[in-house]
């Protein structure tokens, strides 16, 4: 019957609860930690239902604890009574229990944000990253302060007006300038806080398609991302998926628009320094989200609704790895949707260069219009029949 009460009290269940978080954010920061290294296996699941065993057994060991000092102190409050003396005072542990968990608290968050925040990106790498960065470190300082001193109000209050003899509680079921002033002001910091972010997101958001602008598209699939490159007229070719996928053509480019012969493929995706970038974000079967976190760039790859991120590299991969003391370091396209057993395995390369060493790597770049795309849209056949000249125009989309 003990155990039943024991297991249906919501303090058990919260406090369960607020353990299992706090477990979680060790094991986080001992992970960032003692980062492995290069080439090491990554932890089995043996290795974290350990951990996860070892907390539980962890809070079972603790409630035990507790609930053995507190027999021993009921059992002393009742040895007192029976003698005729006074018994314990429980407000007042209880207010010193408030203390305790205050400070406790308090430093449990302080130690969150020194442990984890080693994992902390560093600065931006592009244009836009440095006012998305402002907005999230304001809103962090504002909800951080304010999190401190209503804790400290909270607890505090608990303490200093505990239950005592020689005064009675006063019941004070409402006041109308108290509630003005917790709502008012509350209201105004989070509409600041609104309209700042609304005016920032439409300003890395509401871009138009400029001249000048390199436009790369990035097709997702489970699980991997295929990339396309402009050739040397500078324009992607149309897709239709519903017309012209195939095996070979599995980006569904349109043959009937010239734009697409010159098209590039590439592995890793290549961007110049401090060129205005379009990425132009496509689907093939699920939702997938295109991220990359060093640039604070990311944009929802849906099915059948093409999307796009416009943003401007401002420092080169050889410049992130001086800044960061890491030669290996590299930035990285992530999938940021949960979209299959794969969905581990979304990763690309990014590179950002100089304008020089992309131009390089472009011009080693494969054509998109292979020998089976050619057999496919049937240019071969054509190519034959034309002259060398006329060969050579439609190979080089002049």
């Amino acid at each position: 019957m003990g155990f039943k009460r024991l297991i249906n009290s919501k303090k058990i269940l919260a406090a369960f609860a607020a353990v299992m978080l706090m477990g979680t954010n060790a094991v986080m920061a001992a992970d960032a930690a003692a980062t492995p290294a290069a080439g090491a296996a990554a932890t089995d699941s043996g290795d974290m239902w350990l951990g996860v065993a070892y907390y539980v057994l962890l809070f079972l060991l603790g409630c035990v604890i507790i609930a053995v000092i507190g027999k021993i102190l009921k059992v002393y409050d009742l040895t007192l009574k029976m003698q005729g003396k006074k018994g314990i005072n429980w407000n007042n542990i209880i207010g010193i229990f408030c203390i305790i968990f205050l400070v406790a608290g308090l430093y449990g968050a302080y130690w969150s944000f020194t442990e984890q925040g080693t994992q902390i990106l560093p600065e931006p790498a592009s244009e836009h990253g440095v006012q998305i960065d402002q907005m999230f470190w304001v809103t962090t300082a504002i909800t951080t302060f304010v999190f401190v001193i209503t804790q400290i109000l909270l607890f505090g209050f608990l303490f200093k007006y505990r239950g005592s003899e020689k005064r009675k509680a006063y019941y004070y079921p409402h006041n109308n300038t108290i509630e003005k002033v917790w709502t008012i002001i509350p209201a105004i910091v989070l509409t600041i806080l609104v309209v700042f972010g609304f005016f920032t997101w439409r300003k890395v958001t509401n871009t138009t398609e400029v001249k000048g602008d390199i436009n790369i598209d990035v097709t997702a699939h489970q699980f991997a991302w295929e990339i396309r490159y402009p050739g040397k007229d500078g324009k992607l070719g149309q897709t239709d998926y519903q017309r012209f996928y195939s095996v070979a053509n599995n980006l569904a480019v349109s043959p009937k628009d010239r734009n697409s012969y010159d098209d590039l493929r590439a592995d890793t995706l290549v961007l110049p320094l401090g060129k205005s970038i379009r990425i132009n974000i496509h689907a093939q079967d699920v939702i997938h989200s295109f991220y990359m976190p060093h640039f604070r760039v990311q944009m929802n790859a849906v099915p059948g609704l093409p999307t796009f991120f416009k943003f401007v590299p401002t420092i080169t991969t050889e410049q992130m790895r001086q800044r960061l003391n890491d030669p290996n370091f590299e930035y990285l396209l992530y999938c940021n949707k949960i979209c299959g057993g794969g969905h581990y395995n979304m990763q690309k390369v990014v590179r950002v260069v100089s304008e020089v060493e992309y131009q390089e790597w472009l011009s080693h770049q494969k054509p998109y219009v292979n020998d089976q795309v050619k057999q496919e849209w049937k240019l071969a056949e054509a190519s034959d029949k034309k002259t060398p000249t006329e060969s050579n125009r439609v190979a080089l989309n002049n």
